[in-house]
């Protein structure tokens, strides 16, 4: 028999219940607004003209001036965001690959020293770029591609192959390993046995290894003002960071270019959000 004090019981975590979930729901909230406002007077302020903005920066334009967006494309947007598709692209490709085959060696093959390397991969998360920078210089230069896309491409990829590896490797080292015996016995190849098993089954981590990396490559800075110098091969962080000098305080502008440089980004997280938090949430749980 259920008495009073049970029904009070439950009415009191029935209560507790829906107060913490209003709480989470108010933290979610504020958290989205703390992203989005940004981002909304940064489009609002994009389409004003340089007096209205001045006058009053918070308030509504009384007219969308979208020249903003070609003077800014025109100025130069349009190659730095060609740069960065170029830069981001190549280390996407090159990093999944090649941490998608080291983590492919360190789960299903025999190899000596495994735990060895596995440790060194770790370890290589662990150096901080900055301290890199003056050996880095002299190797671009002795190697002829300083102040180039290529140069780029290989530090953005050899700084993320440590954590990309690892977070394939945190997926791959739980898949079944029935599913291997089996390819083995109907004679697959170990190159086979992964294009044809193991990458597709962890593709989840996959994706969220390359929109990690896409984020990463698409807003460095650091590399790209170190060891890049001239506007032609300059990516969208030290182009918008140039061009904010030069246009001094043109802000609608500015903020066009910011627009301009954020909306690829945008439409591929939104894109491709399901796979990311997915692949997260069943590598990183592991």
């Amino acid at each position: 028999m259920v008495t009073a004090t049970d029904n009070r019981a439950v009415s009191k975590l029935g209560f507790a219940g829906i107060l913490l979930r209003l709480i989470i729901w108010g933290i979610l909230v504020v958290m989205a607004l703390i992203v989005i406002v940004p981002l909304f007077w940064m489009l609002l302020s994009s389409l004003k003209v340089n007096q209205q903005f001045l006058a009053d920066p918070f308030g509504l334009p009384t007219t969308l001036f979208w020249k903003n967006y070609v003077d800014a494309w025109n100025l130069g947007v349009g190659q730095y965001m060609w740069n960065s598709v170029i830069v981001t692209v190549a280390s996407i490709i090159a990093t999944t690959l090649i941490s998608a085959w080291a983590a492919f060696g360190l789960t299903k093959l025999t190899i000596p020293f495994s735990r060895t390397v596995l440790f060194l991969i770790v370890g290589g998360m662990m150096l901080a770029p900055t301290v890199a920078l003056i050996p880095l210089l002299r190797i671009l230069q002795g190697l002829g591609i300083y102040d180039s896309l290529l140069g780029l491409t290989i530090l953005y990829t050899a700084f993320r192959i440590p954590f990309t590896t690892f977070l394939i490797r945190s997926y791959m080292v739980d898949l079944p390993h029935e599913v291997d015996e089996a390819a083995r016995l109907d004679g697959c190849t170990r190159a086979q046995q992964f294009w044809r098993l193991t990458l597709p089954m962890s593709m989840p981590i996959v994706v969220a290894a390359v929109i990690l990396q896409c984020l990463f490559a698409w807003n460095e800075y650091l590399f790209a003002f170190i060891f890049v110098s001239s506007t032609d091969t300059m990516t969208l962080p030290v182009g918008l960071a140039n061009l904010a000098s030069k246009l001094s305080t043109n802000y609608p502008m500015i903020f066009a270019g910011m627009t301009l440089a954020s909306i690829p980004m945008i439409v591929f997280f939104f894109a491709a959000q399901r796979f990311f938090v997915r692949g997260l949430a069943e590598g990183i749980g592991k």
